[in-house]
């Protein structure tokens, strides 16, 4: 590994470090992805990491090209103390919102982590059930420490997974391009065919008239 990112890891393992030397020994970084798309679920990822953890190119989920996340995504695994994922549906955020659907999934990645950790990360979010375990919420934390970035990139790789699946069965919206996001191919797509049934109408009734 090159000493640049080296520097790098080290830099972004450094909140961690402080924490560790608190007394914390098993810390969960939790990161979702899919909170903005038109289509599919938010899903949400926690992982454990060992404190030694230094996976070459782990990053924020939205530096790391789709090909070396799916890499990333096999080796972060490999290493974790122990991980959790969450998918909550369209159907779900249209009925209780995208962050409460958000809060949801973090609360049952807390619930299906087999270790159970002294401190968990999030990025961003407040006021979320982590069934007594203590947590930090970092604004933008994905970038600045190690766990949340390596949460980031199982989420990220999880619900691309997803979304390929979907391409499949309507391959008229180009899912596999966009991944659901509002592209303008993606919207036009809309705008010709109708919804399908993992558009989240809350998100799309602002541009099409839901029937």
């Amino acid at each position: 590994m090159k000493e640049k990112e080296i520097e790098r890891l080290t830099k972004l393992k450094e909140i961690e470090k402080d924490w560790y030397q608190k007394g914390f020994e098993k810390i969960a970084g939790i990161d979702e992805a899919g909170r903005g798309p038109l289509a599919g679920p938010v899903v949400v990822a926690g992982v454990i990491m060992p404190q030694g953890s230094m996976i070459e190119g782990v990053n924020d989920s939205k530096k790391v090209t789709e090909k070396k996340r799916e890499k990333l995504y096999d080796l972060i695994l490999e290493e974790a103390i122990s991980y959790s994922v969450a998918i909550i549906g369209q159907d779900v955020i249209d009925e209780i919102n995208i962050l409460n659907a958000t809060k949801q999934g973090v609360s049952k990645v807390v619930e299906g982590l087999e270790v159970k950790p002294d401190l968990i990360v999030v990025d961003a979010l407040t006021h979320i059930d982590t069934k007594g375990i203590p947590y930090e919420s970092m604004i933008k934390g994905d970038a600045k420490c190690y766990n949340i970035a390596a949460a980031s990139i199982i989420a990220k790789v999880t619900r691309d997974r997803i979304m390929r699946q979907w391409d499949e069965i309507y391959p008229q919206y180009g899912f596999i391009t966009h991944k659901g996001y509002g592209t303008a191919k993606h919207i036009s797509a809309i705008r010709e065919y109708g919804l399908c049934p993992i558009h989240r109408k809350s998100f799309t009734k602002n541009f099409i008239e839901i029937k």
